[in-house]
């Protein structure tokens, strides 16, 4: 087994929660964030091979565990024994389950910010309470019943230890370097919350890169929308599809310039339509579901994440400042949003387009 000791160190607040849906430290959303990384890895490795799909998800459920691989087998006293199971093989530890303190808003949202489509009239809310929505009490400023819930604090740490086989050690070591570039953990993590530094914690474990050179785990983004599944940064004859704040003194103002940015690269998008529309809208295809703007023909139930990924990490030169990095992780979206691929990469290259024209973006290498 190959062994891995790193100092997993939240930069902003994470959602973590446990049973009791009260903020912990939890090893099962790191080991879902490593197995997430682990595919493009996977799939970077094969050149984005839209017929390894297949093969990867038996050697995931083999390196991952399973109970659904139905001709899995194990050798025992010199025979294959068919099993319906398997154990990871993967271990995760960490060094404390503790719960997070962190239970308010209130004296951390910087202001507020303008929202276009606010049901009143110059309504303005925090940039905390618009990113992360309601896990926390106080939007805004204002002031709402005290919630049980809690988050993690910027600046817990833990120790996460791991244990991958030998075979697998350069994989598992390439998407912990992706989660440790582009990963977040926990509720509204797609926004920037439960965003996390790696260092090594021991003399034995391994730097991780500032950036993938060598690795390609970038694909031209029209190519990725074969596939229904993120397993690649998408890229453009730009480069790779990853912008880069400028740099900040501490995450509560970086947050509010990622709320800004969010809500006018989705605000450019202008409803004509209510509720149940009868076709989906261009601003459908950034994430469903939108609040008074469903889709008929799409299941109540119907959920579709956005490809575009917020993370907030240590500027490059200077760790004791925060960048925001906002990374296209494209993909086609299921087969029951019956996709228009023409309608998605008119979206997209439009949200490129406004992201490349924002004076406080600047385009990064992967």
């Amino acid at each position: 087994m190959h062994t891995y000791r790193y100092d997993l160190r939240f930069v902003t607040p994470a959602f973590l929660g446990n049973a009791n849906q009260q903020g912990q430290w939890r090893t099962p959303p790191i080991k879902a964030l490593l197995r997430q990384w682990w595919r493009v890895a996977y799939m970077a490795e094969r050149q984005f091979n839209a017929d390894a799909a297949a093969s990867m998800r038996r050697k995931e459920a083999i390196l991952f565990g399973h109970a659904w691989l139905e001709d899995d087998a194990v050798e025992r006293k010199g025979r294959k024994q068919k099993v319906a199971a398997r154990q990871s093989q993967v271990r995760l530890r960490l060094s404390h389950w503790n719960e997070g303190r962190l239970k308010t808003w209130d004296g951390l949202e910087q202001g507020s910010i303008h929202h276009p489509e606010a049901e009143k009239a110059n309504y303005q809310v925090g940039p905390h309470a618009y990113l992360g929505y309601g896990p926390l009490d106080g939007r805004g400023g204002t002031k709402f019943a005290k919630k049980n819930n809690a988050a993690i604090q910027t600046n817990d740490s833990a120790t996460l230890s791991l244990a991958v086989p030998d075979e697998h050690a350069n994989a598992i070591h390439t998407a912990l370097a992706l989660m440790n570039l582009y990963g977040t953990l926990g509720g509204r993590s797609r926004n920037g919350w439960g965003s996390f530094s790696l260092t090594p914690a021991d003399g034995n474990t391994p730097v991780l890169p500032n950036e993938f050179k060598e690795t390609n785990v970038v694909q031209p983004w029209q190519d990725a929308l074969r596939l229904d599944w993120p397993h690649a940064i998408g890229s453009d004859a730009r480069g790779a599809l990853v912008w880069q704040t400028t740099a900040f003194d501490d995450w509560k103002k970086l947050m509010q310039e990622l709320a800004r940015i969010k809500i006018a690269q989705r605000t450019q998008f202008k409803f004509h339509s209510g509720k149940d529309a009868t076709t989906p809208e261009d601003r459908h295809w950034l994430s469903y579901p939108v609040t008074n703007h469903s889709v008929k023909s799409w299941s109540g139930n119907a959920r579709l994440p956005n490809s575009l990924r917020f993370k907030v990490r240590p500027a490059p030169g200077n760790p004791q400042q925060l960048v925001g990095v906002i990374v296209h992780v494209p993909c086609l979206p299921p087969p029951a949003f019956q996709p228009d691929p023409r309608a998605i990469e008119r979206v997209w290259q439009t949200v490129h387009a406004f992201l490349d024209a924002q004076s406080a973006l600047q385009r990064i290498s992967a």
